[in-house]
């Protein structure tokens, strides 16, 4: 969705005589009741997870602000969705009401936090001697801690499982895994993970690991593994951009799993931008008459662009060009700043939280390896970034066939004709699960649309031994019989099915992959040698 050029900020707007005069009714008539409550002493916890320890109810001038709060809260955000501007402005305004709102919570503040204030009575202090020690820390790291990071080490115990790097070059490496299987599918899956945070998000511990059940299943797996590129690199990363990726890092790692499986097709899956990688990769392919690919899944990937939920906030053309003139030549997008924008889309979660927790509290967060990931971010080319944010999120050109151009040909994604497995999540607020739904109109293959439970991270790693949450098909056999263009439509006629899609999708992997046979005793080949053990030394380099 391009946004429009200039986008003044502030703006002005107005809302309805008739709507204002309903928000300050409703206001009122709640406001007087819970003074009502609390002059009768019946006034209770609200219910928000905030405010539910019993010293909120006990000292009830804290508890009446708590109730005052949210109430204010609820009014604002009404005010908003009343104002009388278009809707790109009215996303910024909810975006911008959402981040105030959130940060000024009494629960946030020692003055106006009865929990914290008993804590810290009860621990003569410690608690909050604690919590500024943990403050200075985080300020060191230039970060809020969300998880206890020395618990776990890259290669120890999470990103554990056995293989070895088969293939490097500047962008990348690529992982061969040791088959957990006598037999495995004549067919091997590559899997390109998104270049923003790193690749063990699918392969955590064993028991959550994506990678270990894709080998368990019999599925000979490769898998990229992306640079984090630093500032104190000296062979000019930091001037790569998206057609690099595509040429060294995605079509690269296509030819190695060629060549190691002895198998002109492959099977690939993306995740992510990952995905948006791979489909343009698949796409410079074909321009060039190249068919390398026998299916093709996309997890949580937009290839049309024209809803990008909350992310919508940041896009403009004033911004875009912002970052052209600071980093279209070269230089780094700091993982930094990646993750701060990250956290802040979920603020309560995700800052505020762990602002308590961590600084009020005094306490330390616990060990929880997804975590542990999402804090162990990656720095991006400023060349790929700013090419990224103008064709896709700006403007939407990778959808669009011939728009783009990489290695002298057009790009039409409308040429991918393999069979494909499209999986959305539908509380992603990253990748909005209509937005997922939307590659269904791009490709032009048989397609099977799977719509999993819970969000952008959580929905995707599912192990089915947890047996948690769903997922909803519509289509028999693994192919949708009909994708109608309206996702909600899709959606009423799906069935809900109880605990992981990965059943799902390898069973429907598995019949596009040929026939069984004996598993490799030895990894990498004459031509491409093992260069180390997995999980390789690119993913284990920090960013700073």
């Amino acid at each position: 969705m391009t946004a429009p050029y200039p986008a003044p900020w502030p703006i002005s707007g107005s809302v309805a005589p008739d709507r204002f005069a309903q928000i300050q009714l409703e206001f009122s008539r709640d406001w007087a009741h819970i003074l009502e409550q609390a002059r009768q002493g019946t006034l209770g916890a609200p219910a928000d997870r905030r405010f539910s320890a019993p010293e909120w109810v006990v000292n009830q001038s804290c508890l009446l602000n708590a109730h005052a709060y949210l109430l204010s809260s609820r009014a604002l955000h009404q005010l908003v969705e009343a104002a009388q501007i278009t809707e790109s402005h009215k996303k910024r305004l909810r975006f911008s009401v959402m981040q105030w709102v959130e940060a000024i919570a009494p629960s946030n503040f020692l003055a106006t936090n009865p929990e914290v204030q008993k804590l810290m009575l009860d621990s003569n202090g410690a608690s909050l001697k604690q919590g500024l020690e943990n403050l200075l820390q985080d300020m060191h790291k230039g970060r809020v801690s969300q998880t206890d990071e020395s618990s776990f080490e890259v290669g120890r115990n999470v990103a554990t499982t056995e293989g070895q790097v088969v293939f490097e070059n500047r962008l990348a490496q690529v992982i061969q895994y040791k088959p957990l299987a006598g037999q495995v599918y004549k067919t091997p899956l590559l899997i390109v993970p998104p270049c923003i945070n790193k690749f063990y998000i699918l392969d955590l511990q064993p028991e959550n690991s994506f990678v270990r059940y894709a080998l368990e299943r019999g599925f000979n797996v490769f898998l990229v593994s992306w640079r984090n590129p630093l500032a104190s690199d000296a062979d000019d990363i930091d001037t790569a951009d998206w057609e690099d990726y595509l040429q060294e890092g995605v079509l690269q790692a296509i030819q190695v799993a060629q060549a190691i499986s002895r198998q002109q097709r492959i099977n690939a899956l993306g995740f992510c931008v990952g995905g948006t990688l791979l489909a343009s990769a698949l796409a410079l392919a074909h321009a060039k008459g190249e068919r390398p690919v026998e299916s093709l899944t996309l997890l949580t990937t937009l290839l049309d662009f024209h809803d990008t939920g909350v992310l919508d906030v940041f896009v403009n053309e004033a911004h875009v060009q912002a970052r052209e003139r600071e980093l279209g030549a070269a230089g780094l997008m700091s993982a930094r700043e990646l993750g701060t924008t990250f956290s802040f889309l979920r603020p309560s979660e995700l800052v505020w939280n762990y602002v308590v927790g961590n600084y009020l509290k005094g306490k330390s967060p616990p060990a929880f390896d997804l975590l542990f990931w999402n804090a162990d971010g990656t720095n991006l080319p400023g060349p790929f970034f700013t090419w990224y944010f103008r064709n896709t999120y700006l403007e939407n050109n990778l959808k669009e066939p011939g728009r783009v151009v990489m290695g002298g040909v057009p790009l039409d994604l409308t040429s991918l004709s393999m069979p494909a497995y499209v999986y959305g999540s539908r509380d992603d607020h990253i990748v909005p699960w209509h937005a997922a739904y939307a590659s269904n109109a791009v490709l032009r293959g048989p397609t099977r649309f799977v719509l999993g439970a819970s969000g952008h991270i959580a929905g995707v790693i599912n192990p089915p031994a947890k047996k948690r949450r769903h997922y909803w098909v519509a289509g028999q056999k693994g192919v949708d019989a009909t994708l109608p263009g309206d996702p909600e439509a899709w959606l009423a006629n799906a069935v809900q099915q109880p605990g992981s899609w990965w059943p799902d999708w390898s069973a429907w992997l598995a019949a596009h992959s040929g026939e069984l046979v004996r598993a490799p005793t030895k990894l990498g080949n004459a031509r491409f040698k093992p260069v180390e053990a997995a999980p390789g030394g690119y993913v284990k380099v920090r960013a700073v």
